[in-house]
């Protein structure tokens, strides 16, 4: 557990980030540094390395580092009315949960650390968000799909992600509209998986969807073209895929392989990333997924979405990244309130309706209940959203095209 430098950002993690001289990020003229007043200490641990470490890069830990950027350009984070320059202080946790828990242990135990920001995945937010509330530190997550978790009622907790029932019941809705009456589905074996396939089990039954066949898979999986081979026989109308990225890629590309293409093709996490249109090419064209956002959605979403492109030259991805960038306005928001007063912060995130990218978010019980679950699909380079169509930046595609 070793802090090291990042080869995306250039910073020494556990260095104060100062960015006073640099020109901002999506602000105005920079202001005078603030490297005398006392820094805001923020720890976090983060899949650098290991088989999580392509999302978490992705989705979450540039974000962070925007959000330091940023803050400490307009003169540090405003705490209470007062601008303190921001301290990250984060480790590899290699997509793996003991090292995770240890991480966060040292942070808010020993180091005792002003704030901490989530780890990556319902996984290793399952295990920190206990040990959030024991030691009363505001957990806000953006990457989470866990009911059980919601369900445990840990009033530091906060997830910023619609959960299972809402985004399944959005996916259900979408079959529905478009006259799909039969579904294949696989699933990843653990906590995200099983959940969202017990969400989807019961939408489906209600929604009158008939599950021709379903099979789980282990984390790690590296073939799964025996399966597709036998759901393609099967000529479903749709396929659903609840998978991770690299999953996601791979039963995309061995879909194509073997020209798997029903009228509806569902996959995520990992669709709504950039990368996923880079892999798939014109392939990508009418793929579903999940996915929440995009620069069309707010004045707010276009702002985020030019700042880091011009930050890390790559695209945020149209989900996770979205409801990250989210809660961390809430948390800045909370700060300049409440100060640094962990419960005060607290109490205010939780009774509070927040302004963010996505829109209006409140919480309730630890759920963010103020934004609807919701289906994407890439159009013509643009991973729109199609569902609901409250939300929907595009008409969708009701039938997939050929892979390309």
């Amino acid at each position: 557990m070793t802090a090291r430098r990042s080869p995306r950002a250039g910073l020494t993690r556990r260095a104060i980030v100062q960015f006073a001289a640099a020109a901002p990020v999506g602000l105005g003229a920079p202001r005078p540094a603030t490297a005398q007043r006392a820094p805001v200490r923020v720890g976090y641990a983060m899949a650098r390395s290991g088989a999580l470490a392509a999302g978490a890069q992705a989705t979450q830990e540039p974000n962070y580092l925007l959000w330091a950027e940023m803050q400490n350009a307009a003169g540090g984070l405003n705490v209470a009315g007062s601008r303190r320059p921001i301290e990250l202080i984060g480790y590899d946790d290699r997509t793996d949960v003991e090292t995770c828990v240890r991480t966060y242990e040292k942070l808010m135990g020993s180091d005792k650390v002003d704030l901490v920001l989530p780890p990556y995945g319902s996984n290793a937010n399952f295990a920190v968000a206990p040990l959030a509330t024991r030691f009363g530190y505001p957990l806000l997550a953006p990457t989470v799909l866990s009911r059980q978790l919601i369900r445990m009622k840990l009033p530091y907790y906060f997830s910023l992600l619609q959960q299972a029932e809402p985004m399944m019941g959005a996916l259900v809705a979408v079959l529905k509209a478009g006259g799909v009456k039969t579904a294949t589905v696989i699933y990843i074996d653990d906590l995200f998986g099983l959940e969202c396939h017990a969400a989807l089990t019961t939408a489906s039954r209600d929604a009158g969807l008939v599950i021709l066949e379903e099979k789980s898979y282990p984390f790690g999986v590296k073939d799964l073209s025996p399966v597709l081979r036998t759901m393609k026989d099967k000529s479903p109308h749709a396929f659903i895929g609840l998978t991770y990225p690299p999953d996601t890629i791979l039963v995309s590309r061995q879909s194509r392989e073997i020209g798997f293409n029903p009228k509806v093709f569902y996959v995520g996490v990992g669709t709504s990333f950039p990368l996923y249109r880079s892999v798939m090419g014109t392939g990508a064209e009418g793929v579903m997924g999940m996915g929440s956002w995009n620069p069309k959605t707010s004045a707010g979403a276009k702002a985020y979405f030019d700042a880091h492109v011009k930050k890390f030259g790559k695209e945020p991805d149209r989900w996770a990244s979205g409801a990250g960038w989210a809660a961390l306005e809430i948390l800045t928001a909370a700060v300049s309130h409440a100060g640094l007063d962990r419960k005060a912060i607290r109490d205010h995130v939780a009774h509070t309706e927040h302004d963010t990218l996505l829109g209006k978010i409140r919480f309730s019980g630890g759920e963010n209940v103020g934004t609807p679950g919701t289906v994407s699909q890439w159009q013509q380079g643009e991973f729109e959203v199609v569902w609901p169509t409250s939300n929907a930046t595009a008409a969708m595609l009701a039938t997939k095209p050929a892979w390309a």
